[in-house]
């Protein structure tokens, strides 16, 4: 495909951008200028409306940008990854996280059934685990389940499982570990019994240094705990590529969920990954989150893109990267319950487009994927919304909502998170000037010289841009949607940018690296092979470990 910088419709954007620039256009003033504004650029779609309006954006600005999809062959791209093709170029794989949830053609009815096979047999699982039939080497039922994963394996499910507390059976207390820091597996095995606690161990190779020590010491502190050996299959079950290393750890074949590397880990969690998600909430609502996904599957696939809110939205993000200028994306949810979904979405995003060459191994040549951040409404106003009003960068934000609480007792303090979510978007777009800002102090009394002198501290420059994204209610359902989208934005991005999102190479040196440099932690003589300050940094720990001064 040619470089998307290259394509007329991109060199148009940009001299369109410019013109918009200079004729000092805000956001603010395309809603004095036309009443229809917000219905002209929302979307709903379901349980789940997009509200794009307090974008810089124009009718020309859309369709220069739908002109950009087409030309970019998002259409082809998106009928190639539901239909199965190789779009994986790297690693010479389909992409078929669609194909969990969604039925892929006839050609594909292999994957359908190992998928299918998968559901039903985490569907057993999960009904003797949660109905107490499954015991431990005591025979006491499972009341503790502890999920032993990282990135893809550990992100997603926890995700998931904390936004949808609200379903959690009560019978089951589940708990993620992910960090090498021991403390994280320490303080989490702390308040556990091993007569009662499951361990989940999430990794497609059965060898990812995280998980892989986890692992090992929650296998060493159910045996120092009095664990029988003969009965540790009671107390690890996994989710892997890697039978036979899942076989020599002591899990039983029956045991063994599977991983297929036609789904990358960050879009793993509908699959066997979910399993922790489905033990906590049951495989009624883990299905149904499968379905609000499959949803936005056939919502992405089959709408017009002037109507399609993955695509608006992946639009919006290069529209946003490569032509404002924005470095940075703010994810904000005013939801409680989505308090890990920013975390989720930096992994998403910034794995999937951290990329720095084209499908054909070219440089790109204008700026990919955002830095992803942020935290749930209303934390976030009292730490970091100050620099998104009065800082100097450009940063686009993604407000997502709840329509109706789940506690319908509390409704007037649901409105109150409601109106501050509705104020910051208000407030982002249309800012404060100095002007205004002196008649305020003054109304509060006082003196002119002083309101002078403080108004300049209370501007506000507005005219940033955010999208908001309210759901009817938080369901599992709705959330399976609201994942889907994301995933498929990151997509249209992607195709846009003609790069891989499927693929993450930066990630392998930092591991290959890791290995060299543990041992030469624990090697016996101070270390002179690195550069300089890795190998003062390696003998002052080797030193400090040893005692001495």
């Amino acid at each position: 495909m040619t470089s998307p910088s290259r394509m007329h419709s991109w060199q148009r954007l940009s001299t369109h951008h410019q013109q918009l620039h200079d004729s000092g256009i805000r956001i603010a003033d395309l809603f004095t200028a036309d009443s229809t504004r917000f219905s002209r650029f929302s979307v709903k779609e379901g349980e789940l409306l997009l509200d794009y309006s307090k974008n810089l954006i124009t009718d020309e600005t859309r369709a220069l940008l739908l002109t950009l999809a087409e030309e970019a062959g998002l259409r082809g791209a998106i009928d190639a990854m539901f239909r199965a093709d190789v779009i994986n170029t790297t690693e010479q794989r389909p992409a078929l996280h669609v194909a969990l949830r969604t039925p892929l053609p006839d050609a594909r009815l292999k994957v359908g059934a190992e998928v299918q096979a998968t559901l039903d047999k985490m569907q057993g699982f999960v009904e003797e685990v949660q109905q107490g039939r499954w015991k431990g080497f005591t025979g006491k039922s499972i009341s503790t389940v502890i999920n032993i994963g990282i990135g893809g394996s550990d992100l997603g499910p926890a995700m998931v499982t904390a936004a949808l507390a609200h379903w959690h059976v009560p019978q089951l207390q589940c708990h993620f570990v992910s960090n090498v820091d021991p403390v994280h597996m320490r303080e989490t095995l702390a308040a556990a019994d091993p007569e009662t606690t499951l361990f989940i161990i999430a990794s497609k190779s059965f060898n990812t240094l995280e998980t892989h020590q986890n692992a090992a010491l929650a296998r060493r502190w159910y045996l120092e705990k009095g664990g029988d050996v003969a009965l540790i299959a009671r107390h690890f079950v996994a989710v892997t590529a890697n039978v036979a290393k899942a076989l020599a750890f002591g899990i039983d074949a029956a045991n063994i969920f599977p991983m297929w590397d036609w789904v990358g880990g960050r879009y793993s969690l509908w699959s066997a990954i979910g399993l922790p998600i489905a033990l906590a909430v049951g495989m009624t609502k883990f299905r149904e989150l499968l379905h609000g996904a499959r949803l936005m599957d056939e919502h992405f696939r089959d709408t017009p893109f002037e109507r399609n809110i993955p695509v608006i939205m992946g639009l919006l993000a290069v529209w946003h990267s490569a032509f404002c200028g924005a470095a940075s994306q703010a994810m904000l949810p005013y939801s409680q319950s989505l308090n890990l979904f920013p975390a989720f979405l930096q992994q998403l995003e910034m794995e999937s487009l951290g990329k720095s060459v084209q499908i054909d191994g070219s440089a790109v040549h204008s700026a990919t994927g955002p830095i992803v951040w942020g935290s749930a409404g209303t934390n976030g106003q009292h730490s970091f919304h100050q620099l998104l009003h009065q800082g100097t960068h450009l940063i686009p934000a993604d407000f997502i909502g709840l329509v109706n609480s789940l506690y319908g007792q509390d409704h007037d303090q649901h409105t109150h998170l409601l109106a501050n979510c509705f104020s910051q978007s208000q407030a982002l777009m249309q800012g404060k000037s100095e002007e205004e800002a002196f008649r305020e102090l003054l109304s509060q009394g006082r003196d002119e010289a002083f309101a002078r002198a403080l108004a300049k501290h209370k501007v506000i420059a507005g005219n940033k841009p955010s999208n908001t994204l309210l759901l009817q209610e938080l369901s599992a359902q709705n959330l399976g949607s609201l994942i889907a989208l994301y995933e498929h934005k990151v997509y249209v991005e992607s195709v846009i940018w003609n790069i891989n999102a499927f693929d993450q190479w930066g990630v392998e040196l930092g591991k290959q690296l890791g290995e060299k440099l543990y041992d030469a932690l624990t090697a016996n003589a101070n270390c002179e092979h690195f550069d300089a300050s890795t190998n003062g940094l390696i003998n002052h720990c080797r030193q400090q470990q040893d005692g001495d001064e």
